[in-house]
């Protein structure tokens, strides 16, 4: 072996590097790692190297593979220098003994190639990630739906997964790499998100190995450089200047150096971790919102798991032989993320400002599979766990501390739980007999506050003081012992020097450092040898081998400062300094400046059984053996001929915390101490930098071991002057932005921040494999048919129909069963923009004969070419609601304007179907034959369920199933005891099995009523009350309450129970409801009249209070009545809707504060909502005091009677009596501190709208300024009202009637939002029922254990299944058999539904036919038919013709051959009969159809055809396949099927499954060239013709808003021309995501649901301008009706008149759901009470009229589009 390299090896004095290099393709390579020690003479060069010349110069190597030929080596070292060498291998290497070298293997998974990411954007502007993990062999290709931003994978070999990153480059690029716009290598990705019209993609493109290896593997990564890949989106949602302006700073978050991660461990927990690298702790978790989009589509490991902070390794050498590494990981916590003045102390989520868990690792280098010994120990470091804060002033003067006055210990005592529980290794299965058990978990906190009086940090040492003693009244935390150690570290400097300071500090710290102790244990490669190791085991699938864990750290010591900076910073550095020299001393590492042969020379080492086993170094002539019966370990002196138990070179334990400063100096070697020196200056700038934007301060004492620490004194000094003016500049300047921009990148506040932005976006399912049914007339000769316009490669395509087309009707067939939401339309036309349609009509459904008419003669705009129109789509609203509700839909100019404020009173349901598949859009042109059509991209959006994940039971689409089963577990249990007095509504309680009936109501006809659960099941959502809280008597009532025991909760815990199933139980099952109504419809019906004939009595015209219809539209919502329900109950009874709407029982200046209230509730419970759940990482359970968010009443219900002091709920005096002697549950109010019953309790909203805690929530669940704190407070504090401050409530008295009307339209709101979820999650089980009927256990993933891919290898001979449920469909309905399979699983994957289910068609029924609809366009070879489990007889055997087509037409497909089923049989007696039993495992029987030639097609016919008994003439095909393993003989005829009963002789068609097999094509096959070519250039110039008219602006004479600006009145001229239409400028407005307060329901912080389907998607809020004139004599009529749809703000939108008119006054009213729009958030101002209606409607300015004229007469720039 030569070596080609530099002039000469040159020794690098201190090298004990490991190798980071970056690998290329299989097959891997030689990597030579060389290490030179100091000493030695360079080598010589150009020789060959033998064994003994290795040994001679002392060179130590790692080699991986070998590869001959060329290899480049890297050799990375930590001192910066980077040598290149080039390794040439000539013949076969030089055998080199095992035994004679110093080498070890280290295993980098497949081939050793690193992770590579590939960011690729076409020139269509279509964005690829191409990712290669280093833990698989495979490439993924990602691609960003350039519309929506969803990102899309689908698993499928050779479309989106390759063998390399070259063949999956070459498939997007089509082998040329000139499409590529642009390209971006990266090394990870770090996130992603769709937000709005932008897509922002975070990759790492530079990383360095800062800890290369630690212990049984995994490489730990920081981020050196990362980039925002910035993905324009197509996406015409409305989206304001201020949420993009976040999105832009959102862009500008500095990750570089301050983020780490490791792709094959879990770091976020202390090491080593238990849990898998894919089960992290949140806590430390900061991509979680990023990383969502990966984890959706099924990648979750394709996005690393990003932690915040420091992680950095070094080796170094004692005075031994052993060398020695350790890593310093410092991870910070993000339950308090933000800047220095924005978040200190405590927050609600329990968490403190800049909290940082630090972990020092060290371990011993060791050879290839040899065992490695280890220890870590763990420390924190935080802000002082009260709420306080500090005032920052414009001055350089220092920032005013102050401590809320109000509970300012709230949270302390859940902080201290969640450090107890981390830190507890009492409990944990790692504790074993050979350690000593601690009875308590001390937690011991230094702090280094300065305490001398009249420093402004006084405040917070007293405090501090008081919060331990208030934890330690509380009684619960009894396991763990909690010590407050306050050392003022600046005036300890000040008066006695630095060295005295550290040793004070060494004093205070031994004593506990000694008891917690720290983490012992050994890795052991060989799981073989775990059993040898006495100890805990820890093994988990990231790492092969194990770890034995001898010792453990019970315990933890928390360092703080002010702010947890450079005090915490050098004080916990000498502290895990002494740690440090124990950890070495008992792993071997000798750091002793005394030691002598190889080993110190007195007391090294103690109780060798103490610590695990882990052997110093002996001396020359000793041996260690282990006794055969008890394994203690003995010591044999070879020299003297002599045993013992004792160690020859015993060592106090820490005895350097008894040492004076210079004896710790003398007797220590300075490198190891200089290296942790140099890990706490790196940390502790990275910290400093997080937090304030600097570097740190006051560094200069961590040098104070070295020699020069004077000189860097005097440096640090001016230092530290510069770092307190940029402190000081940033935190007044930049803080606020990059608190923004954290809380963006964590997913916290979107509501916020982006309020329209889509948690879950919709998916365009129009785009390949969706394609046309049927061709689209056009003028080129060339077209394709259409499906261009699917396609987003051609963005900038016209396509031009005939002009003689009155109409142009589109067929699309999504490539995904779905809901649709929206239709895109991108406007495309030539010169002249009314080519392009006028007006257009939707149909969607499950197949051509089930089209419903969704929506009709939607206006579209003419607009200017490429604009993006979105219309939003509701489902098929049944015409008798419409005709009964609705009226805010009815244009009649007479009546006032009626806003729905409140909210939707009339709200209509339009019908929710995921199975839609085909889309029919109708075209009418703006002039109707005088000139051709163009049409641009047509999208159609939607969404969709998680098939993929349904049909293999696993992720969203499991837990999706799961519910949904227990949702009709429960329908069918609701269905069978509808006869019971105490009906329970799914809406109010967990288990339909729980509901109890109660007793009569107290009025008569009432009935009874349960309420939402969210306590452990059992807890009432609105009261707290145990089980269903339902109408009863009073000693009912009185005995609920008393089964509810109050317990010290947060304030904000107005969701018992935020971990409840995502399907709420406060969805109601409409499914039991949809039964034709025979059982729970009527009922609750009757029950809703009852109600109101009890509120209205027996006095006709007599109206409800405003508080009685409220509660009156939540008792409906609670009986799950839909509005169209509820007014034809009303209606029966002769009574007006209307009269009971709440929106028109107040004024309008009443109702503006109620809707400023429930708009700042809303926000609030949000807030509330996001650090509840938040605050739960790390703690078991979430206490509760049984009052809810909202704690409305139901009727009837009243107050408890004289133990309540408050009364706000008064009841009649007979009822009273009821109440004596009971112990109702009473609370104190924390504004009257009266007891209150909770029937006159608010609910907690009430309690955050009063509250001065959340009056300003500028931080995350902190406050920028508390109001009502004593700054300079030093009395004592009284803890019994502190702890009684966290479960605070107010009365109904106190809190005003206003915040009560608030909480009841939020509630509605909420109810409304349940109901929505409800009919989603409805609509889902119907769905899945039509799929594979109603037994959802079929979804088992697999064929009876068989493996299907193997199954469908071995019947297919390697060709692909073409026609699989959810990529393929059937077109047109199939009459099925009662209690048969449904149609549609025929088609679903093989494994789905039990084993011997299958399809039939109803007897009688000779011939069915199956328009198949493939995935791809494919080569299709032929089609299997799976025989049922009951086989054919001589009666039912089929006859099978198979044709093939590319369109919806019959006359225009082609036949593929015609089969006899009984001449096939004939010859197969094994399809006779029913199945055997114990053949399921086998290969299902089938019969297969082959093609003479395979044919390219999209649709395939199948029709089955029963003989006609006496006649049978078949003919059969020369080419066909049998395969069948049943040898059974001819059976009976009479048979029973799977699904019950006797089929006896009536013959029936039925099949099991039916396979299309052949080759897909996975690229588009041919391009439309419509309006591009030769000859289309007559085309071109027919459509680049110049219009004749233009339009010009008619002048206005005056004009008059009204009605809140949504009316104006323009007045012309006499003079003026005929008024031809109006242009109107888009509004500036947004569709906010969030309006109500969460429900519990909701299973995040984000609110999604499983089904992806947002409540604005499913109620689209949609507007409409109404335009009337007046004419001669005075008469107002209606022009025109005109719907809006979605367009980016400012957009030009022009609306034609039907005709020309002749007024001199034009009335412009904008109608339709205004309450469901807002501003954007940059001119939103909630400083002052106004009109809740977003200002951006205003019409004011944006209407201008215009006429039709010559533009040659007039001038083209004065034409309209010129203005």
């Amino acid at each position: 072996m030569l070596l080609d390299s530099d002039p000469y090896w040159r020794p690098v004095r201190g090298i004990r590097s490991q190798l980071d290099f970056q690998i290329g393709s299989p097959p891997p390579v030689v990597f030579l790692f060389v290490f030179v020690q100091p000493s030695l003479p360079p080598p010589p060069l150009r020789r060959r190297l033998s064994a003994r010349d290795i040994l001679r110069f002392n060179v130590r190597f790692l080699l991986l593979a070998i590869q001959p030929r060329f290899v480049y080596l890297t050799l990375p070292f930590f001192d910066r220098f980077f040598w290149n060498h080039r390794i040439q291998i000539h013949g076969s290497p030089v055998p080199i003994d095992e035994r004679d070298l110093d080498f070890f293997i280290i295993k980098l998974g497949n081939g050793g190639r690193d992770t590579s990411v590939l960011v690729v954007v076409l020139e269509t502007s279509e964005t690829y990630i191409i990712v290669s993990l280093s833990t698989r062999n495979d490439t993924q290709v990602i691609y960003i739906e350039p519309t929506t931003g969803l990102l899309s994978y689908n698993a499928q070999f050779g479309h989106d997964l390759f063998h390399s990153e070259e063949e999956a480059l070459n498939y997007i690029t089509d082998g040329s790499r000139w499409l590529c716009r642009e390209t971006i290598y990266a090394r990870a990705v770090l996130g992603y998100s769709a937000l709005g019209s932008l897509g922002l993609l975070l990759v790492a493109t530079e990383l360095t190995a800062t800890v290369p290896s630690l212990p049984g593997g995994g490489r730990v990564y920081t981020v050196t450089a990362s980039k925002w890949v910035k993905v324009p989106l197509q996406n015409a949602q409305p989206q304001g200047k201020g949420e993009l302006k976040n999105i832009m700073e959102l862009a500008e978050l500095d990750i570089d150096g301050k983020h780490y991660f490791c792709e094959t461990r879990d770091i976020t927990r202390p090491f080593p971790s238990r849990m898998t690298h894919q089960n992290p702790d949140d806590e430390f978790v900061w991509n979680g919102w990023f990383s969502k989009p990966f984890k959706d589509i099924g990648l979750p490991n394709h996005c690393v798991i990003l932690l915040q902070g420091f992680a950095e390794c070094r080796n170094f050498g004692g005075s031994g032989q052993q060398t020695g590494f350790v890593a310093l990981l410092a991870r910070r916590s993000r339950l308090h993320p933000g800047t220095r003045y924005l978040a200190r102390g405590l927050n609600a989520c329990s968490g403190t400002g800049n909290e940082v868990e630090c972990e020092q690792v060290v371990w011993v280098a060791k050879r290839a599979g040899e065992n490695v010994p280890f220890s870590t120990y763990v420390w924190r470091r935080g802000t002082i766990p009260i709420w306080w804060g500090a005032e920052l002033r414009l001055t350089a003067a220092e920032a005013e501390i102050y401590v809320s006055a109000h509970d300012p210990f709230s949270g302390s005592l859940q902080y201290f739980q969640r450090l107890s529980k981390r830190y507890d290794a009492r409990s944990s299965d790692l504790a074993r007999a050979n350690q000593k058990k601690t009875p308590l978990v001390p937690i011991i906190c230094v702090n280094l506050l300065r305490n001398e009086p009249k420093k402004s940090e006084v405040i917070l040492v007293k405090y501090f003081e008081k919060c331990i003693e208030f934890i330690r009244s509380t009684g619960k935390l009894r396991d763990t012992w909690i010590k407050l150690i306050n050392y003022d570290w600046h005036a300890n400097v000040k008066t006695r020097g630095e060295q005295q300071t550290i040793e004070g500090l060494w004093k205070f710290l031994k004593a506990p450092t000694v008891d917690i102790g720290f983490l012992e244990g050994i890795y052991s490669p060989s799981p073989l040898q775990l059993k040898e190791f006495k100890g805990a085991v820890v093994c988990n699938d990231d790492f092969e081998g194990g770890f034995c864990l001898r010792s453990f750290q019970n315990g933890v010591v928390r360092f703080n400062c002010a702010d947890s900076l450079d005090r915490t910073n050098a004080a916990s550095y000498f502290g895990s300094l002494q740690v440090f020299v124990e950890q070495c001393r008992r792993l071997g590492i000798l750091i002793d400046r005394d030691a002598g042969f190889g080993f110190p020379s007195t007391n090294r080492y103690t109780d060798l059984c103490n610590y695990g086993g882990y052997n110093a170094p002996l001396p020359p002539g000793w041996e260690e053996r282990s006794d055969a019966v008890t394994g203690k370990p003995f010591y044999i002196d070879h020299n003297t001929k002599t045993t013992t138990w004792e160690h020859p070179c015993q060592d106090k334990p820490w005895k350097r915390f008894d040492m004076t400063f210079d004896h710790f100096k003398s007797t220590t070697v300075f490198a190891p101490i200089s290296i942790l020196a140099d890990l706490f200056l790196l940390a502790g700038d990275i910290h400093a930098t997080l937090y304030t934007g600097s570097k740190a301060m006051h560094s200069q004492i961590l040098n104070i071991f070295g020699e020069d620490g004077g000189k860097f004194r005097q440096f640090s000094v001016a230092q530290n002057v510069k770092i307190t003016i940029q402190r000081r500049y940033k935190n007044v300047i930049v803080d606020s932005s990059r608190q923004k921009q954290l809380e963006m990148f964590l997913g916290i506040r979107l509501f916020k921040h982006l309020p329209s932005v889509a948690v879950d976006p919709l998916k365009v399912l129009s785009r390949p494999s969706g394609c046309m049914l049927k061709p689209i007339p056009s003028m080129s000769p060339t077209a394709n048919g259409g499906s261009s316009l699917l396609s987003f490669k051609n963005k900038d395509l016209i396509w031009v129909c005939p002009p003689a087309a009155d109409v142009v009707e589109i067929f699309i067939y999504l490539r995904e069963p779905c809901h649709v939401c929206q239709l895109l339309l991108t406007v495309a036309h030539g010169a002249e923009d009314s080519s392009y349609p006028a007006t257009v009509d939707v149909r969607t459904g499950c197949n051509l004969e089930g089209l419903k008419l969704v929506l009709e003669g939607a206006c579209i705009p003419r607009c200017s070419n490429g604009t993006n129109l979105l219309i939003p789509l509701s489902g098929k609203i049944d015409p008798e609601d419409l005709a009964i509700t609705g009226t805010s839909t009815r244009f009649l100019p007479e009546e006032n304007p009626y806003l729905p404020l409140l909210y939707d009173y009339e709200e209509l349901e339009g019908e929710l179907n995921f199975l839609t598949r085909v889309v029919a859009l109708t075209f009418y042109p703006a002039v109707p034959g005088r000139i051709p059509v163009t049409l641009g991209e047509i999208e159609i959006l939607g969404a969709s369920l998680p098939w993929s994940n349904i049909l293999c039971t696993k992720g969203s689409g499991a837990e999706l199933m799961k519910h949904i089963s227990e949702k009709s577990r429960r329908s069918d249990t609701s269905i069978a005891n509808s006869d019971m007095k105490g009906t329970c509504n799914p809406f109010l309680s967990d288990s339909y099995d729980d509901c109890i009936p109660v007793a009569p109501s107290l009025n008569d006809g009432v009935p009874q009523l349960s309420q939402p659960s969210v306590v452990n099941n059992w807890f009432d959502l609105l009261t707290g009350d145990v089980g269903s809280s339902q109408y009863s008597s009073q000693s009912e009532m009185l005995n609920t309450g008393e089964r509810i025991h109050s317990s010290s909760c947060d304030p904000l815990d107005f969701l018992d129970n935020y971990e409840a199933s995502p399907i709420s139980v406060a969805a109601s099952n409409v499914f039991a409801q949809s039964q034709d109504e025979t059982h729970e419809g009527p009922s609750n019906t009757q029950k809703y009249i009852n109600l109101v004939k009890s509120l209205l009595g027996t006095q006709k015209g007599m109206k409800l209070s405003f508080l009685d219809a409220m509660k009156l539209e939540i008792e409906r919502l609670r009986l799950n009545l839909s509005a169209a329900q509820r007014d034809r109950a009303l209606l029966s009874i002769s009574t007006d809707p209307a009269t009971l709407d709440p929106n028109r029982l107040i004024h309008d200046s009443y109702m503006l504060k109620i809707c400023y209230l429930a708009k700042n509730l809303a926000l609030l419970g949000q807030v509330a909502y996001e650090d509840k759940i938040n605050a739960s990482i790390g703690l078991e359970s979430v206490d509760n005091n049984g009052i809810d968010f909202w704690n409305s009443i139901e009727l009837g219900r009243t107050c408890y009677g004289t133990a309540c002091e408050v009364r706000a709920e008064s009841q009649p005096l007979t009822k009273a009596s009821s109440h004596i002697g009971s112990s109702p549950l009473l609370l104190v109010c924390f504004q009257c501190r009266k007891k209150a019953c909770k029937a006159c309790c608010a609910g907690k909203g009430a309690s955050l709208l009063m509250s001065s805690s959340y009056k300003e929530m500028k931080i995350y669940g902190g406050l920028s300024s508390q109001t009502g704190s004593d700054l300079g407070a030093q009395s004592e504090i009284d803890f019994s009202k502190s702890s009684a401050s966290s479960d605070e409530v107010v009365c109904k008295i106190c809190c005003g009637e206003v915040v009560l009307h608030a909480l009841y339209v939020d509630y509605i709101r909420v109810l409304s939002s349940l109901r929505r979820r409800d009919r989603e999650y409805d609509a889902a089980y119907k769905a899945l029922n039509q799929v594979v009927g109603p037994d959802l256990k079929g979804f088992d993933g697999s064929l009876q254990g068989i493996d299907t891919g193997k199954v469908l290898q071995k019947l297919l001979n390697g060709e692909e299944s073409l026609a699989e449920f959810p990529n393929a469909g059937i077109l047109h309905p199939v009459e099925t058999a009662i209690g048969s399979e449904p149609f549609l699983s025929l088609i679903a994957p093989l494994g789905i539904g039990a084993h011997h289910s299958f399809w039939r068609a109803p007897t009688g029924v000779s011939t069915v036919e199956f328009s198949v609809t493939l995935g791809n366009l494919s080569d299709v070879s032929g089609v299997a038919l799976f025989v049922s489990s009951c086989g054919y007889s001589t009666f039912d055997c089929p006859t099978v013709q198979i044709w093939a087509s590319n369109k919806i037409n019959r006359e225009e497909r082609s036949c593929m051959g015609k089969w006899d089923i009984q001449s096939l049989v004939s010859s197969s007696p094994q399809l006779y009969g029913p199945e055997k039993v114990g053949n399921e495992k086998s290969l299902p029987r089938h019969i297969k159809f082959l093609f003479r030639n395979s044919v390219r097609c999209r649709i395939i016919w199948i029709t089955l055809t029963l003989p006609h008994l006496g006649s049978r003439s078949m003919n059969l095909e020369s080419e066909y396949s049998l395969l069948s393993l049943d040898d059974s003989s001819f059976p009976e005829t009479k048979r029973r099927a799977s699904f019950s009963g006797n089929i006896g002789s009536h013959p029936f068609i039925h099949a099991k499954r039916l396979i299309v097999f052949g080759k897909p094509l996975r690229k588009d096959i041919g391009s439309d060239t419509s309006i591009h070519g030769p000859e289309n250039l007559k085309i071109r110039n027919l459509s680049d013709r110049s219009p004749p008219t233009s339009r010009f602006r008619v002048p206005v004479e005056a004009e008059r808003l009204m009605d809140n600006d949504l009316v104006l009145e323009q007045y012309l001229s006499p003079t003026v021309p005929l008024v031809a239409g109006f242009r109107l400028d888009a509004f500036n407005i947004i569709k906010p995501r969030i309006t109500h307060s969460p429900s519990s329901s909701d299973s995040n912080i984000w609110g999604s649901s499983l089904t992806c389907l947002e409540d604005r998607h499913i109620t689209p809020a949609v507007l409409h301008i109404q335009v009337s004139a007046f004419q001669e004599p005075r008469k107002l009529f209606i022009v025109g009706e005109y719907r809006l749809p979605e367009v980016k703000a400012g957009t030009a939108l022009y609306f034609d008149f039907p005709r020309p008119i002749q007024t001199q006054r034009l009335i412009f009213r904008l109608l339709g759901d205004v309450t469901g729009f807002a501003d954007d958030i940059a001119e939103q101002d909630d400083s002052e009470l106004k009109f809740p209606l977003a200002s951006g409607l205003s019409l004011s300015n944006r209407i201008k009229l215009f006429y039709h004229a010559d533009p040659y007469e007039l001038g083209k720039l004065a034409s309209l589009s010129a203005v």
